[in-house]
């Protein structure tokens, strides 16, 4: 009863949000807590709300000042060569943005933190997808897939989970997997480079040069005017003219849509302040101090030299008191994160009575014991293929720490009954993580989402579909180098 209760339950959450009958955050609280009367436990609802928020307080304390933190870099400039360089390789292309949005989303997973990535990623690309007139849940796609093969690197948590829960060493699991993930990540790119395709062929293209228009002296912002109905249906072509700067008179077709999506997007209120190479917020003289803070605060969490959380508070503490003497600015800078703090933040706080109804009332476990008693004993010897299989949609379904600590051992028990080795279990155990970094238990997605401005319901929907597909080119790769 608990396992069919269990996977009502979910299943009910993805469809309410999905066809936007309910925000995340109320499905994430309402759903869980009527589904816990329905399991005859409503009385001890508030004990598992409690114990999920206190497993993930930590989490919800570590993204509030990772926000700042990086906020705070994005607004000093630190990034902004990455920027530079992704919008010179990108050149204004479709095809190129959505590309440049998975090389980028690859090269800051390195970090081995996915809100840090998505902060980044999307600050850097926002800009482009709006004034390109771009999908913006392909490059949400696109990074989440991209930082899901990036997230089984050692310290990004699923490989450093699976080596404790089966007592193995994380290097072992990780590095002959390399060629496969390699491959994985390839596919993510070539992936890119045909949704940008289809995006070239919907919206058309511009030069760099005629997508950057300098506006008048009294803004501050760089425009990216976008391609609108330049070129719609002449694949590689060019835009026909491009549009002036805001305010100024178009020129021709092309150039008075031009205008008119700029008119818009100021009515709409969006800033796109993140790439203006004249922000008052810039701190030039101060590259190199928070370059090194960002390496030694990086450095840090991979040595574990302190908890997350205390890192990044103290990080966010000293980024703003260097950079921002003054309380009125630091005020400042606070108060314009304050948004994504607060719906990150929330966001957490919802899916701990989620995770800790699921995982209080037992479905998890039902759920778990459930998948595991229907593996058919004829596939006892190809148990690495079945738990590559399983990885997809129990990472999915469950949290890293529910599958890694509850399901794996399970499964790396019946592997040795039937002679296959405890890391070939542990390394295909890692293939789900491009789908998992859309799982709605996963508190970075909703930076992802939330800084994209896209509907969870409208992200999973597209999401979905080719993160499997990754995570099978994975597994497939890793049975076909033997290394699973």
């Amino acid at each position: 009863m608990l396992t069919i209760l269990g996977f009502a339950m979910i299943a009910t959450f993805l469809v309410l949000i999905m066809m936007k009958k309910m925000s995340p955050i109320a499905a994430l609280v309402l759903i869980p807590a009527l589904f816990c009367v329905f399991v005859g436990k409503g009385a001890h609802l508030g004990d598992y709300v409690i114990d999920g928020v206190s497993s993930l307080a930590p989490t919800a304390a570590m993204l509030m000042f990772a926000i700042v933190y990086f906020g705070v870099m994005i607004d000093v400039g630190l990034f902004d060569p990455i920027v530079r360089a992704i919008l010179k390789f990108c050149k204004a292309d479709p095809m190129r943005v959505v590309v440049g949005t998975a090389l980028l989303a690859a090269i800051v997973s390195l970090d081995g933190d996915g809100s840090t990535t998505f902060m980044i990623t999307v600050s850097a690309m926002y800009p482009l997808y709006k004034r390109l007139k771009m999908s913006l849940v392909v490059m949400t796609g696109v990074a989440a897939m991209a930082n899901g093969v990036m997230n089984t690197l050692p310290w990004g948590g699923p490989t450093a989970r699976a080596a404790t829960a089966l007592k193995v060493d994380a290097s072992d699991i990780f590095v002959p997997m390399i060629p496969a993930l390699a491959v994985g990540l390839v596919a993510v790119v070539a992936l890119a480079y045909v949704l940008g395709l289809r995006e070239r062929r919907r919206v058309g293209t511009l030069s760099l040069d005629d997508a950057l228009v300098r506006v008048p002296e009294t803004e501050t912002e760089t425009v990216l005017v976008g391609a609108g109905a330049a070129g719609g249906a002449s694949g590689g072509r060019s835009g026909a003219g491009a549009g002036a700067a805001r305010g100024g008179a178009g020129t021709g077709g092309a150039g008075e849509a031009a205008d008119r999506d700029a008119g818009s997007e100021a009515e709409s209120g969006d800033d796109f302040k993140g790439l203006d190479p004249n922000r008052p917020t810039l701190r030039p003289k101060l590259y190199w101090f928070n370059a090194l803070l960002t390496v030694a605060l990086l450095t840090a969490m991979i040595m574990e030299l302190l908890p997350i959380p205390v890192l990044f508070l103290i990080g966010a503490a000293l980024a703003l008191t260097v950079n921002f003497p003054r309380i009125p600015d630091q005020k400042a800078r606070i108060a314009a994160h304050a948004d994504n703090v607060l719906n990150v933040s929330g966001m957490v706080f919802a899916a701990a009575v989620f995770t800790g109804v699921l995982s209080g009332t037992g479905m998890v476990d039902h759920m778990a014991k459930w998948l595991v008693d229907t593996i058919p004993d004829g596939m006892g010897p190809q148990m690495g293929l079945v738990t590559g299989l399983l990885s997809l949609p129990l990472t999915y379904f469950m949290s890293n720490d529910g599958f890694y600590f509850g399901v794996l051992p399970v499964l790396a028990e019946a592997g040795q009954a039937h002679g296959v080795s405890t890391l070939e279990i542990a390394r295909a155990s890692i293939v789900g993580q491009p789908l998992h970094m859309s799982s709605p238990l996963v508190p970075a997605v909703y930076v992802l989402v939330g800084m994209a401005k896209v509907e969870f319901g409208d992200h999973t929907r597209f999401v979905v579909k080719w993160a499997v597909l990754t995570s099978l080119v994975i597994l497939a790769a890793g049975i076909l180098f033997g290394i699973i």
